[in-house]
């Protein structure tokens, strides 16, 4: 009986860990949130403005570059079905988020030094705030992306509120993979120099740019396997052509997702105690 209970309370512990400090700290982890957000901004003339100026303008650079290479290549386009900038503009949010995350765990213990010498500050929650910014970009995107549908096609269809369900398994991937980062971050300096050329392969190898249907055969087994290709389908199937996604996909790849979350906390809880003699 003894040991069921304790068994039952280490399998419980395994399972809250990764949100023990969150909740504990809820008040810090929102402030951190906030120092991410505007920190970005602060001195700009527009603020929090570039949150929308930023994604337009880039949009329109993808847009000029790549419209008249990529936009045959897409049925609905051809068809007048969607315009070329808002498939591509589903692709580059979903791109940008786990980009974000790609670019900026390195730097999360590396880049708070003062942190790792506080023997009673939380360096577990450094991602969540991290995250929580890469979501405030996301939704600044969509709300973006949903002006220029308006715009454009004079409607929206409702099941874009789904994009959050298609969303997440990506955002629990992206906590798994940022507590990575961080701890190699501070072991590996030259991960940064990886995560950069990765960010690029994961733009250029998944259907941000490209329909499934165009993919040479070849190439057929990398976009599959880039994480980052399921996710931009569903999303431009709730976003655009106005489809329920594919729940029983989502539902796997979340699988997937938790198993990445809860071993990028272990790494980073069982690495964390040479951060101090490193730095």
């Amino acid at each position: 009986m003894t040991r069921t209970l304790l068994g039952r309370g280490r399998l419980t512990r395994l399972v809250l860990g990764p949100f023990d400090a969150l909740t504990e700290r809820r008040d810090l982890t929102l402030e951190l949130s906030k120092r991410e957000v505007l920190g970005r901004y602060r001195g700009a003339s527009f603020g929090l403005l570039w949150s929308l100026i930023s994604p337009f303008l880039l949009l329109i650079v993808y847009t000029i570059a790549f419209g008249s290479i990529m936009k045959s290549r897409w049925p609905q386009v051809a068809e007048g079905q969607a315009h070329f900038s808002l498939v591509l503009f589903v692709g580059l949010i979903v791109h940008g988020f786990f980009a974000e995350c790609l670019s900026r765990s390195p730097y999360l213990i590396m880049g708070n030094p003062n942190f790792v010498k506080r023997v009673i500050f939380p360096l577990e929650i450094l991602p969540w705030p991290m995250v929580a910014s890469a979501l405030f970009h996301v939704l600044m995107n969509t709300v973006v992306f949903a002006l220029l549908r308006l715009a454009m096609d004079g409607q929206i269809s409702w099941t874009i509120l789904l994009l959050p369900v298609v969303l997440l398994p990506l955002v629990v991937l992206g906590l798994g993979v940022s507590w990575f980062l961080a701890s190699l971050g501070v072991y590996f300096r030259d991960i940064t120099q990886v995560t950069g050329v990765l960010s690029t392969a994961l733009l250029f190898l998944s259907s941000a740019m490209i329909p499934e249907q165009a993919i040479p055969q070849s190439f057929e087994l990398i976009f599959k396997l880039n994480p980052l290709t399921f996710i931009i389908d569903q999303a431009r199937e709730v976003a655009l052509w106005g489809n329920l996604p594919d729940f029983i996909g989502l539902a796997i790849y979340m699988c997937i997702a938790i198993i990445v979350f809860y071993a990028g906390f272990a790494w980073f809880k069982a690495t964390r105690r040479g951060f101090a003699d490193v730095i």
